[in-house]
């Protein structure tokens, strides 16, 4: 239905206008009066502007990105509206120019000249409009295929493509689809028209018009290799961003280390080095794309040019008149339009056929195969409750472990609990998924009684609340449902969330332990209350003393589940002697099963396995019973679920996670204020902007001399009638137009002004980028720490890609059409006065309608990619949670809920495509209106006006329609931009900490001694919290090792931050060798003193740049670093050596290495004061010795601050500062302070250490 009413509606009427198409080639209606020369300016002007303006910018590929997105389908249907009104046109100005006339032919040219406007644009708008349906609805229909199909899909075919290239699938090809509906009308009108341009064409130039199609046949390769070009430059910056987005995001998870070390400058300047080769090609690019604009905005002139002097040369008795002119133009320019949508029309459909075939491997993959589990009633079972029964069942699978597969042959009794055991890899879990049918079946099958209920391994949980992932879709019964939290130990963790159990979990449970979404997935099988239960180890994620609450309480003969069949895949032996039967699994085969008893005294496999598993398992139950006093089942690992607490709003009481990113801050787009332009234009250079404005002026001063020229020329025409036309003026006006068409602003002012712009937009992005880097370098730690590093990514990526690409291009094509209506407007009024009365209500109206339809389009785009995002989210979440999806049999739920979250992007989608065709329609009716009074007006002052001036007048105010339409859209586009600039903006203007390097300049070689004084010091971490040293007041000695410990929260780590001034005094001060460091600059002050932080951070280069960014030292100095770190083995052994590369993160390096390395740092820089944050917590005892007496040999003569977490460490140091909630308790050498008895003899007796043990390690 939709085909056929899209011909009726669109094609039948289309089919009309090409029937009229003809007549607009007819000889011009001849008036008795002289044509003056505007007349023939009208036709020129009405040829050029109305129906050509904007092809250079669709048909163009490098600038496509500014094409409307209804695709310049728009512009072919205008040209049959033109044939139509060049018709209408001609009547109506030989109706002016003809005295004998009557008026009423005038009043009926103006109305049909209002009608045709107005069916015409009925008839776009509602070709669109349908195109677009018909693509929403294939996009969807593709999306649910693809959804369907991955339910169904066996497990061997789900591995050929991964959870992404599928999702890719759903959003890059089905989209594919979508935009091809929209072009694929144009497979047949493109060639139709090119045929009847080159027929008429010759009619009137006669051969000579094969020297204008070959220019234009010429121009496409040139275009081919422009497109080439910009790709592979495109291609090289796509690999520059993603080093430059790397190195960033490096920096940002690194950015305390960098701070402690002063190393900022060096890795602003590695950024600023990518980003510098980014803006070079950026910089060509642009280039590229001002060379390709002037090729195309060339064309029409060197088209018609190559015609009309080759017409012109070849006979002397040709001589170009009006007519032959206009509609050559007018017909050239027809013929511009399809050839260059053809090519774009053509790899459109090269790429959708891509999709069809990966779409046909993705939908054509074979599905599950379940033929091998039936369901039959079992002989002499009565109860309902039966399993894979009967008294022998083969089976053999295909074991992933196994190439031949092997025979299993079970029978499970209803009701009972059977334990599956066997080492790693011996195909208990293969057993499972053969239960569920998710294995290819070799031989024999599986008979299942009643319904199955699943817990993998692997929890799998869904983003909803956690109530909705229990439930899974079945009804809720209160009290089974209280009873199965209960006995699933959660009521501990509900307390814990903040909004109990409607708290939303994050995707892939990120807001929860590992073990509470164990228990999750526990909780939703226990509440199906099914048949039978395939448990795959769910109580290996759990604490030990859980996991005996769960057996207890759930699964054990006490438990819920007690008359339900129950099969537990399990390491735990713990639990093996209270259950029914065992199985035990060698190989991929049962090599035994029976009771416990029994198995034990056959001494086969399972005693073996005994004997490995249970000395561990011992161990583990020892390990975990202190700290486990909570009998009533608390679990742990619910604490995750506490200190997560700020994952979620304070202000949503459903505890929603907040999306980083999507923050209130985020959605400031209601207007854009003006200084957001200015400021962006500041950034061009003020003198740039200018300069490109008066390129755009220029090209529109120089378009009108061109006409005007053009019409002097087919005056020739009038004066030369019957006389031989002189070979000089023929010269002359071959070579004046010539020249005037190339130099005429479309090509060669837009040439200056696109360069000068594209310069101008390349050092925008350099200065935006470098304000917001070297800002957010010098912003103080508690900016990091409050603000989500996601966010500021985002500033970098995708703020920065705008305004490097998006920005200048809107910017481009809104003052294009800036001028272009401002030029038009002067014409009209210089033709018409009176009719500057209709352009003050028509711009009011415009004016409204543009603020109306922008505020409208951006919240829908916005709601586009909100509601397009779950569509994804839920299509992958389905697809890793799948083997549970179909163990449950809810398929049809899940096909239900993609279709739900479907519509309601699709919703949106289509608000969007309507709102964007109410636009049209409206812009379109008032354009109608501005064509039908200007046409009165003519009738109206008949006599007084002539010809050329009315058709100045009627073909400008069709004109100014279409480029205020378009103005309204680029519009749109620019204010939903240039946002990128405020929230750049935003990030440059956050208070810096202080200067890095200051006036005062501490002396060379300080600190020579190492003495560090407190005096009364206060510190607290934001203006608004509590103090957290409250007055400390010590004096640390030359050489001294002094140890710094307190229970957690006593302001340990902050006083490391104060001597760094990561933290910034709030009273009293620090004096290091009697300076006081509040005096003088951050880095003077940081590349004195030497750290050894908590966790080792590496970042992404060469081993050599981890250890001396700045290359200060010689290569010695830093084997010599390495060599003292026990390091120079290990990398003498790499085929690098100091140019080894470390991986993000240092990921291969193990995190012993990692430690060592920040040794060397230390050593490296070998300052008098060296704090270490004691930082053996994440190294084996091995690594741990090493470096503690490399510091105690190395650091001999330094002043020596350790932060300790354990009491061994510092057991030798000369003195030991002991802190409680920010204040100084105790300080004294730990001999004295062990004797004591105050708080640092109770934390050692904690540790286990006595008075005697107080010797060095």
């Amino acid at each position: 239905p939709v085909c056929f009413q899209q011909t009726v509606l669109v094609w039948v009427p289309l089919g009309f206008f090409w029937i009229l198409a003809p007549w607009q080639l007819l000889p011009m209606c001849r008036s008795r009066t002289k044509k003056s020369s505007v007349t023939k300016l009208y036709i020129i002007k009405q040829v050029e502007l109305l129906i050509f303006k904007f092809v250079p910018v669709s048909s163009c590929p490098i600038c496509s990105p500014c094409v409307d997105l209804e695709h310049p389908t728009r512009v072919c249907l205008s040209r049959v509206r033109v044939s139509w009104t060049t018709l209408l046109f001609r009547l109506l100005i030989a109706f002016v120019s003809d005295e004998e006339s009557f008026v009423w032919q005038g009043y009926l040219y103006a109305i049909l000249l209002f009608l045709t406007a107005l069916i015409q644009s009925l008839c776009l708008q509602q070709y669109f409009s349908l195109c677009f349906q018909l693509g929403t609805n294939v996009r969807a229909s593709l999306i649910a295929a693809i959804y369907k199909k991955a339910l169904t899909m066996s497990s061997t075919t789900r591995k050929e493509s991964t959870v992404g290239e599928t999702v890719n699938l759903m959003s890059a090809d089905a989209q594919r689809f979508m935009d091809m509906t929209n072009f694929v009308h144009q497979l047949w009108s493109s060639p139709l028209q090119i045929i009847l341009s080159i027929v008429f064409l010759w009619g009137e130039l006669g051969p000579s018009v094969l020297a204008g199609i070959a220019v234009m046949v010429l121009l496409i390769p040139i275009n081919g290799f422009l497109v080439a070009k910009a790709k592979t430059i495109q291609v090289k910056n796509m690999k520059n961003k993603d080093e430059r987005m790397k190195m960033m995001s490096e920096i940002l998870n690194g950015i305390k280390i960098l701070k402690l070390f002063a190393w900022e400058p060096s890795f602003e300047k590695r950024v600023n080095e990518i980003r510098a080769r980014e803006l070079k090609n950026l910089v060509n690019f642009s280039y590229l794309q001002s060379i390709s604009i002037f090729v195309f905005t060339c064309a029409p002139f060197l088209v018609s040019l190559a015609s009309f002097a080759v017409y012109v040369l070849v006979d002397e008795n040709n001589i170009l008149d009006a007519q032959k002119a206009f509609t050559a133009i007018s017909l050239f320019n027809v013929l511009r339009f399809p050839m260059a949508m053809l090519p774009l029309v053509l790899s459109s459909l090269v790429q959708t056929n891509v999709s069809t075939a990966r779409l046909e491997r993705y939908l054509g993959g074979e599905d599950m195969d379940t033929s091998a589990i039936h369901h039959n009633p079992i002989a002499g079972r009565w109860t309902s409750r039966s399993v894979p029964g009967g008294p022998t069942l083969a089976q053999a699978w295909a074991f992933p472990a196994l190439r031949g597969g092997s025979l299993i042959t079970l029978d499970i009794v209803p009701g009972s609990l059977v334990a599956v055991v066997g080492a790693v890899g011996s195909g208990k879990s293969s057993l499972v998924s053969a239960m569920l049918g998710e294995m290819e079946n070799v031989k024999g099958h599986i008979n299942i009684q009643g319904s199955l209920a699943y817990v993998p391994q692997q929890a799998w949980i869904q983003n909803a609340t956690l109530k909705d992932n229990i439930l899974f879709g079945s009804e809720l019964d209160e009290a089974r449902y209280q009873q199965v939290i209960k006995a699933c130990a959660l009521l501990p963790d509900l307390a814990l969330l903040p909004a109990g159990d409607q708290t939303e979990i994050g995707e892939k449970g990120i807001n929860l332990s590992g073990g509470q979404k164990q228990r999750v997935s526990l909780a939703r099988a226990v509440y199906s209350n099914a048949d039978i239960y395939i448990l795959d180890d769910p109580l290996s994620a759990v604490d030990a003393h859980v996991g005996k609450y769960l057996f207890e309480h759930v699964l054990g003969p006490k438990g819920l589940l007690q008359n339900k069949t129950r099969i537990l895949v399990t390491h735990s032996i713990s639990f093996l002697p209270q259950v029914d039967n065992i199985v035990v699994l060698v190989a991929g085969a049962v090599s035994e099963h029976g009771s416990y008893s029994t198995l034990l005294a056959n001494r086969g496999a399972f005693a073996q396995f005994l004997n490995t598993y249970g000395s561990q398992e011992e161990n583990a139950s020892e390990k975990n019973t202190p700290g486990t006093g909570n009998t009533g089942g608390l679990p742990q690992d619910s604490f995750k679920a506490a200190q997560l607490g700020h994952y979620f709003s304070e202000g949503s009481s459903s505890g929603v996670p907040v999306r980083h990113g999507d923050g209130p801050q985020e959605r400031r787009t209601h207007l854009v204020k003006f200084s957001m332009y200015l400021r962006y234009l500041r950034a061009v250079g003020l003198w740039y902007s200018f300069w490109v404005a008066m390129g755009y002026v220029a090209q529109y001063v120089a378009f009108v001399g061109t006409n005007l020229w053009l019409s002097a020329w087919t005056d020739d025409a009038q004066h030369y009638l019957n006389q031989t036309y002189p070979v000089e003026q023929r010269d002359l006006r071959i070579g004046v137009f010539g020249a005037l068409g190339v130099s005429q602003g479309e090509p060669l002012f837009l040439l200056f002004a696109t360069i000068l712009s594209a310069q101008g937009a390349v050092r925008a992005s350099r200065v935006m980028h470098q304000q917001l880097l070297s800002n957010i370098l010098r912003v103080p730690m508690s900016f990091f720490d409050t603000t989500p590093t996601g966010r500021i990514v985002n500033r970098f990526a995708k703020d920065i890609f705008t305004i490097d690409e998006t920005i200048p291009m809107s910017f481009r094509s809104w003052l294009s059409c800036f001028m272009a209506i401002i030029s038009t407007l002067l014409m009209i009024c210089l033709a018409t006065p009176f009719f500057a009365l209709v352009i003050i209500p028509l711009s009011i109206f415009y004016y409204f309608v543009l603020r109306f339809y922008v505020s409208t389009s951006r919240q829908l785009r916005r709601l586009d990619s909100v509601t397009r995002s779950p569509i994804y989210s839920h299509f992958g979440e389905t697809v890793s949670g799948l083997s549970v999806i179909r163990a449950y049999g809810h398929q049809e739920r899940f096909l239900q809920q993609n279709e739900n979250t479907m519509d309601i992007n699709q919703k949106t989608v289509y608000s969007w495509i309507i709102s964007n065709r109410w636009l049209a329609i409206r812009l379109e009716f008032v354009g109608s209106l501005v064509v039908f009074f200007s046409a009165l007006l003519a009738v109206i002052s008949k006599g007084t006006l002539e010809g050329g001036i009315v058709g100045l007048s009627v073909s400008s105010a069709l004109n100014v329609t279409q480029t205020l339409n378009w103005l309204v859209r680029t519009s749109s586009e620019l204010e939903t931009n240039i946002v990128a600039v405020e929230r750049v903006y935003e990030y440059t203007k956050v208070k810096n900490e202080a200067p890095w390097v200051t006036e005062k300049r501490p002396p060379r070689g300080w600190p020579s001694k190492g003495e560090i004084q407190f005096v009364d010091y206060k510190v607290r971490y934001r203006p608004e919290l509590e103090l957290v040293l409250q007055g400390i007041t010590c004096n640390i000695g030359s050489t001294e090792k002094v140890g710094v410990v307190g229970r957690t929260g006593a302001g340990k780590s902050s006083l490391t931050n104060c001597l760094f001034r990561v933290l910034e005094a709030a009273g009293g001060s620090i004096f290091i060798d009697e300076v006081d460091i509040a005096t003088i600059g951050l880095h003077d002050l940081r590349q004195n003193l030497t750290i050894i932080p908590q966790d080792p951070v590496l970042f992404t280069g060469t081993l050599r740049m981890n250890l001396d960014p700045f290359d200060q030292y010689t290569d010695e100095e830093v084997w010599k670093a390495l060599e003292l770190a026990h390091l120079k083995t290990y990398v003498q052994t790499l085929p690098e050596g100091l140019l080894h590369l470390v991986s993000e993160g240092g990921e291969n390096l193990s995190v012993g290495q990692r430690q060592l390395v920040c040794l060397a740092r230390a050593l490296l820089r070998k300052a008098k004061i060296l704090i270490l944050d004691e930082a053996t917590a994440a190294v084996d005892l091995e690594t741990d010795h090493l470096i503690q007496t490399t510091i105690r040999s190395e650091f001999a003569d330094c002043t020596v601050l350790t932060i300790a977490h354990r009491l061994h460490t510092i057991m030798d140091s000369n003195r030991v500062l002991v802190l409680q909630a920010g204040r100084i308790v105790e300080y004294d050498s730990p001999e004295e302070l062990l004797q004591k008895q105050g708080v640092f003899s109770s934390m050692a007796k904690d540790a286990g250490i006595t008075a005697t043990e107080s010797t060095p390690l």
